[in-house]
């Protein structure tokens, strides 16, 4: 997040920073990462970090969400069905992959740092949630989702059922379950 004060960010610090914080983080995991060593790394004061981000896991979720954004487009194919099923998807395998296996460390760093947990929803989980309601809010719009729909209580019903299996059952999470978790989801959101 941005600070209001000082000067403004200079874009090659600001990715030199990002990039050091994330690869510290795939190196050695949230837990050993330090805004000492992200400054060492990035080349920067600690206080040039700080002076941009509040904490340790601001600067992280940032690095982290800069490198792996491009991972999760969001679809726009002209079907609800297919842009959420392909959302889901992406979602899946970003969660299943090395780099998405940071998130499901970050959920149990934030069970005992409220600055992490407010991190990785404001910074990670809103912006995916924002994404589903707008591909909702389109099947709407286009006549294919009922008009009455609760899309907050249907993105929990598509999108929860993955995260239970990815952080509390271990059930495999693959392309053929997320089919069918969304087409099950569908017959009672859309029209037909």
């Amino acid at each position: 997040m941005q600070s209001k004060r000082g000067r403004p960010r200079n874009v090659e610090t600001q990715k030199s920073i990002l990039t050091a914080s994330y690869d510290l983080l795939l190196e050695h995991g949230f837990g050993a990462v330090t805004v000492e060593k992200i400054a060492e790394r990035a080349q920067v004061s600690k206080a040039t970090i700080y002076k941009w981000w509040p904490n340790k896991a601001a600067v992280v979720m940032d690095g982290f969400l800069s490198a792996s954004i491009a991972r999760l487009p969001v679809p726009d194919t002209g079907s609800v069905l297919s842009d959420i099923l392909i959302h889901a998807t992406n979602l899946t395998r970003f969660l299943t992959s090395r780099e998405g296996k940071i998130i499901t460390e970050l959920i149990g760093e934030g069970q005992l740092d409220s600055g992490v947990s407010e991190a990785y929803r404001t910074r990670y989980f809103h912006p995916r949630r924002l994404e589903a309601r707008l591909l909702m809010e389109r099947g709407i719009e286009r006549g294919e989702l009922k008009k009455n729909l609760d899309i907050e209580l249907s993105t929990d019903l598509i999108y929860g059922p993955i995260f239970y299996r990815l952080l509390v059952t271990g059930d495999p999470l693959d392309d053929s379950y997320v089919q069918q978790l969304v087409m099950n989801a569908f017959e009672g959101i859309s029209l037909e």
